[in-house]
């Protein structure tokens, strides 16, 4: 755990909620077999994603791939007691080690949305805000471009790389395709470029999707099937152009429960998320599902902490087109 005084309160307050029994009743319910406890990572250290998968097993937790997801959808298989899908996102070169390693240690299935441009060039978008200080560039925050228009957002980070070099960040193609190998690891899509989806044109969200799914089949020579949205934004126009690709489902940020009702939203699916740097403490109240709806709770408004996400309930309205492009 990183020594803050935001870690330090929120260990308090989980503390709290294991010892007065909130996380054994919210584990005992997942027992039940009600619903999965669906659960994201970005770029956990070995230590913290061990620990939890380590947690989760000895607590009896079944482990699920989307696959899995796909055939209780589809009513091939019994919805286990227990259950839970761990995913991660973004495709960073430490999840090797972290993630796969881990995966095949324990043999338990663990899928990795890969973004394709950071794999070939190495680093992703936002890396290069902390690497701008020292250009002659007024460079806005993370936050105010993730709700600039895609292209803008583009000429602004365009503009620093001439400036800026960052060293190798993401996975390599050769350490997705052996990631790939594993009967543990699923590699799912995630855009090519990692933008925010609603913030693009028709034509350059087709693009993102299209292209990052053939790159993808491509290297691994597997047909990829499932998706997560960057930075959990997404609207009816991504969900029609995901359906048109042939993806079976998607992934969002949503802080619920997988539960039979929503497991019909192919391209929704919820999934509730890990704090790398935060307590153990803290993060045994994420994965059992209690933190992120208590946080909500407090803050009286859908936050996720301290950062607002956009849902297809608060999002602007999208114009859908009537007709999409077909794909081969």
């Amino acid at each position: 755990m990183k020594i803050t005084v935001r870690n330090i309160c929120s260990w308090l307050i989980a503390s709290l909620l294991i010892i007065f029994g909130v996380v054994r009743r919210a584990r005992m319910k997942a027992m039940r077999g009600d619903y999965i406890l669906s659960l994201y990572f970005h770029k956990p250290t070995k230590e913290e994603f061990e620990k939890s998968v380590r947690w989760l097993k000895h607590k009896g937790f079944t482990f699920l791939s989307p696959a899995d997801v796909l055939d209780i959808i589809r009513e091939n298989l019994e919805l286990p007691k227990g259950a839970i899908i761990i995913t991660v996102d973004d495709g960073w070169q430490s999840n090797e080690s972290s993630i796969v390693e881990i995966a095949n240690k324990y043999c338990v299935p663990v899928t990795i949305f890969v973004s394709t441009e950071p794999v070939e060039e190495g680093a992703y978008w936002w890396s290069y805000l902390n690497v701008a200080e020292g250009t002659p560039l007024v460079v806005p925050s993370k936050a105010t471009l993730k709700r600039m228009h895609n292209n803008d957002r583009l000429s602004i980070i365009n503009d620093i790389k001439k400036y800026r070099s960052i060293e190798r960040e993401a996975l390599t193609i050769e350490q997705v395709k052996q990631a790939a190998c594993s009967p543990y690891v699923t590699i799912g899509g995630h855009t090519h470029s990692h933008p925010i989806l609603i913030n693009c044109e028709d034509e350059d969200v087709v693009e993102e999707l299209k292209i990052s799914k053939r790159k993808l089949e491509t290297w691994m020579h597997k047909e990829v099937d499932f998706f997560a949205y960057p930075n959990g934004d997404y609207g009816q126009r991504e969900m029609v152009v995901l359906r048109n690709l042939g993806y079976k489902l998607a992934f969002s940020s949503k802080p619920q429960y997988l539960t039979k009702e929503s497991l019909k939203d192919y391209f929704e699916l919820p999934r509730f998320g890990y704090l790398e740097g935060a307590s153990f403490a803290e993060n045994i109240c994420r994965m059992v599902g209690i933190w992120q709806p208590l946080v909500q709770k407090l803050q009286g408004t859908y936050k996720l902490d301290t950062k607002i996400k956009v849902t297809p309930s608060s999002a602007p309205p999208i114009k859908v087109p009537k007709t999409l492009p077909q794909f081969n």
